[in-house]
């Protein structure tokens, strides 16, 4: 548990890359719609590659073959309906608001574990049984949703409402969508496939969704500038692949057990920080005010309390 633990960690610290970098592109002239299906257009070669060297490529694919389907709307489900949406709220908030914002991930995660069950083994057998409501992990995450709330109404002061729901929504939807995604896709692939297989799949079942993307930004703003590029490249890296195969390492270790699974992505509040730290030293942002600081505390509360909690 202690290692799935640091590994979820680990992975926030890359993902923070993204709130940090989407927010600078966006303050450079770029569409958001290029920052979101870069990223993943990036992510293709590298991890195909990786599929290769590693005699990896053919199995995933055939799965694929056998359940088209499932893997396409699970894969753009967890990638298209997670990233697309969180790359828009970027042009309506500082990175470290939206970090805060997406740890409702953390709560969706929880609320969704009785549409899963998990495999018991009795002398009869294994079977099927229904996972229950993580209620502590609830509990916990409920300070988590009180420290986002905060950091909302501060920030929403002076702006429109309409302003304010474009910077939340979005990040609602994809914080319910990757929990959502990874999860079925862990069920889909029943333990057959390494976290770099799961990936790659949902990768490549990912790309109509994010040609279609790729498409509405040439005809909205035109090509990518080179600046645009050259970042979206360091996302695909740090936050794409490192991040990404990091914490998805992490779920499929407790995959059996929900509580664990609730804690292990309660570990992504790590991002608020990370973010709030890259954002002032190398980007030189706003510093949070008072009450968003008090936000940012408790959330922060919320996730190591929930880590530390017994089932």
């Amino acid at each position: 548990m202690a290692k799935a633990i640091i590994l979820g960690i680990s992975a926030s610290f890359f993902f923070a890359f993204t709130f940090i970098l989407n927010q600078q592109m966006n303050i450079s002239g770029g569409s958001w719609l290029w920052s979101s299906s870069l990223r993943y257009i990036f992510m293709l070669p590298i991890l195909f590659f990786i599929m290769v060297i590693n005699n990896k490529l053919l199995a995933v694919l055939n799965d694929i073959i056998e359940k088209p389907i499932q893997w396409l709307i699970w894969s753009t489900v967890g990638f298209g309906f997670f990233y697309a949406p969180l790359s828009f709220a970027s042009v309506y908030g500082p990175s470290w608001l939206v970090a805060g914002t997406w740890q409702i991930t953390i709560i969706a995660g929880a609320l969704m574990s009785p549409l899963f069950y998990r495999n018991v083994e009795t002398e009869d057998g294994f079977y099927k049984v229904r996972n229950k409501m993580p209620t502590k992990s609830l509990l916990m995450s409920s300070i988590i949703l009180l420290g986002i709330f905060l950091m909302q109404l501060e920030i929403s002061k002076g702006i429109s409402t309409s302003q304010t729901l474009l910077g939340v929504i979005p990040v609602v939807l994809a914080a319910f969508s990757y929990p959502l995604g990874n999860r079925k896709m862990i069920e889909i692939c029943d333990n057959k496939f390494t976290t770099f297989q799961r990936v790659f799949g949902m990768t490549l079942c990912s790309m109509p969704f994010w040609l279609i993307i790729s498409i509405c930004g040439i005809l909205d703003v035109g090509l990518p500038s080179s600046g645009q590029v050259f970042q979206s490249f360091i996302v695909a890296i740090f936050s794409g692949i490192i991040a990404t195969i990091l914490f998805f390492k992490a779920t499929d270790m407790v995959s059996n057990d929900t509580h664990k699974l609730s804690v292990v992505e309660s570990t992504q509040s790590g991002e608020v920080i990370f973010t709030l730290l890259g954002g002032l030293f190398i980007f030189h942002d706003k510093v949070p005010t008072l009450i968003s600081i008090v936000g940012i505390t408790l959330v922060v509360t919320g996730m190591i309390l929930n880590s530390l909690i017994q089932e």
